[in-house]
C-alpha cells in the first residue's frame, strides 16, 4: 500500500491546472509514442463482416445461482493479450488477412470471458478487448474529426489527447451494444456494459465553433446518441450500464469553482432524463481518477469537491474508486452525508494500479471498514478502475488483473458472511 500511496502523492506535482487541458495535434494516443489507438480503427468492421459467432463456455455453474448478500461487479477492462495486440499492428500494416484478424479478436474476448467466469465474478464484462479505449470506441472511423484536440496530462508526464470535431452533425459511429451482443453470445454469466460518458464527448466540440453548428445542437445530438448508446444495452440485456465518469475529479481540478463540473453533470441529466425511473435503476456512474499506466490525472482533488454534486446524478448505482484512497473513513464519511436510499454505492475494494494482489481478508476488511458508514442494504464493491482503459496500456499483468478481481469476490464473500 506504500507504494500505491506515493504514487497518488506524486499526482500532486503535476503540471499547472491550465496546462492539464490544452489543444494539441494528435488524436487520443499517448504523444510520447505512436499512435497506438490506430490499430482499432476498423476492427469491430472486420469482425461484423466475419460473420463469427462465439460458442459459449462451459463450466462456472456454482456461480450462477450464487446469491450476494453484497453485489460485487468489475468496472470494465482487461489488459489485451499480446497476441491480440500484435495483431492490430500486422492488421494495420496491412500483413494480416481479415479473417484472421477477426479469429485473433474472437479468440480474445472468448478467453477472456472464460478466465472472467473461472474467478466466481457473479457479473463480468467482455474485458473491453476489441474497444480502441474506453473513452473514443464511439468515434473511431468518423471522417468529420481533426487530430488536434483536448490533450489531458498525467501525473506521470504522458498524454492522452481527443481529436475535435470539424463538422455536423455528431453521430456515434459504434454503438456499445454492439461490443456487448458478442459477449453475450458466450457469456453464461450476467454480463454488464460500460458506455463513455456524455460530458467527456462534449470536448470534441472546438473552442473556435463550427461554421453552421452551432455549439447548442452539437449538445443535443450528442444527447440523443448518450442516450441511444445507453438504450441500446438495455434492450440487449445487459445486466447494468455504467456510465465511466473519469473526467469528473478532473473537472474539479480544472475549475475549483465547480461550474466545470455542474456543467457535466447537467448533461448527464439530460441523458438520463430520457429513461424511466425504473430503467435508471439499472444504469450507473463509475468516478475515479483517471487511471493510465500506473498514472492518474486527478488523484490530487479532495473527493470533497466532486461526491456532494456526484450524488445528484439521477442514476441507481454508483462505482467509486476507494481503495488507494490514503484516508477511506474519510471519504466513507463524505459518502454518508450524501448518499441517499434506494441508490447503492459500490465502493473500489481493489487497486489496479499496484502491482500488489490483495489478499481475500485485506478485502475483507475494507468491505467491513465501510459497512460502519454504508447500510448493508446500500453496499457493493468494485474494482477502482479498469485494468487497461487504454488498448495499447500494458502496465498491468493479464494474469494480475483476474487475480485482483477473484481476492474482490472472495473478500467480498467473507465480509458478508460476517456481517450475517
Amino acid at each position: 500500500m506504500a507504494a500505491a500511496s506515493n504514487r497518488r502523492a506524486a499526482a500532486g506535482s503535476g503540471p499547472d491546472n491550465t496546462d492539464q487541458l490544452e489543444m494539441g495535434s494528435i488524436r487520443w494516443s499517448d504523444t510520447q509514442g505512436t499512435a497506438v489507438g490506430q490499430w482499432f480503427d476498423s476492427h469491430l468492421q472486420v469482425i461484423q463482416r466475419s460473420g463469427s459467432r462465439l460458442p459459449r463456455l462451459p463450466g462456472a455453474e456454482f456461480f450462477l445461482d450464487l446469491d450476494m448478500t453484497i453485489p460485487t461487479e468489475p468496472i470494465g477492462s482487461i489488459p489485451r493479450p499480446q497476441k491480440l495486440i500484435e495483431a492490430f499492428t500486422r492488421y494495420d500494416r496491412g500483413s494480416m488477412s481479415q479473417e484472421e484478424f477477426a479469429s485473433i479478436c474472437n479468440e480474445a474476448v472468448r478467453d477472456t470471458i472464460k478466465k472472467f467466469e473461472a474467478t466466481g465474478s457473479p457479473v463480468i464484462t467482455d474485458g473491453e478487448q476489441t474497444k480502441p479505449s474506453f473513452a473514443t470506441y464511439p468515434i473511431h472511423t468518423l471522417t468529420n474529426l481533426s487530430p488536434d484536440g483536448v490533450k489531458i496530462q498525467f501525473a506521470d508526464g504522458h498524454v492522452r489527447q481527443l481529436p475535435k470535431l470539424s463538422s455536423g452533425p455528431f453521430r456515434y459511429k459504434t454503438y456499445a451494444s454492439t461490443y456487448l451482443r458478442t459477449a453475450k453470445e458466450i457469456a453464461r454469466m450476467p454480463v454488464k456494459q460500460a458506455v463513455i460518458s456524455p460530458s467527456a464527448l462534449s470536448l470534441l466540440y472546438p473552442s473556435e465553433g463550427i461554421a453552421g453548428y452551432p455549439q447548442e445542437k452539437f449538445l443535443t445530438d450528442l444527447v440523443n446518441e448518450a442516450a441511444s448508446d445507453i438504450r441500446g444495452c438495455l434492450e440487449q440485456g445487459a445486466h447494468c450500464v455504467q456510465i465511466d465518469f473519469t473526467e469528473g475529479r478532473l473537472a474539479v481540478k480544472l475549475d475549483p469553482t465547480g461550474r466545470l463540473l455542474s456543467s457535466f453533470i447537467a448533461l448527464i441529466n439530460r441523458v438520463l432524463g430520457q429513461f424511466s425511473e425504473q430503467e435508471r435503476k439499472r444504469i450507473g456512474i463509475h468516478t475515479c481518477p483517471g487511471g493510465d499506466r500506473d498514472s492518474t490525472h486527478s488523484a490530487d482533488v479532495d473527493y470533497s469537491g466532486l461526491l456532494p454534486s456526484l450524488f445528484g446524478i439521477d442514476v441507481g448505482n454508483f462505482y467509486m474508486q476507494l481503495a488507494s484512497e490514503p484516508d477511506r473513513r474519510r471519504v466513507l464519511r463524505i459518502v454518508r452525508e450524501n448518499l441517499r436510499s434506494p441508490r447503492r454505492v459500490f465502493v473500489g475494494v481493489i487497486d489496479p494500479i499496484n502491482p500488489k494482489v490483495e489478499t481475500p481478508k485485506e478485502v475483507r476488511d475494507r468491505v467491513l471498514e465501510a459497512s460502519e458508514f454504508i447500510p448493508l442494504e446500500l453496499l457493493g464493491t468494485t474494482d477502482d478502475c479498469g485494468f487497461s482503459p487504454f488498448g495499447d496500456d500494458l502496465s498491468t499483468a493479464r494474469e494480475t488483473a483476474f487475480a485482483k478481481i477473484r481476492s474482490r469476490v472472495e473478500g467480498t464473500l467473507l465480509a458478508a458472511d460476517q456481517l450475517g
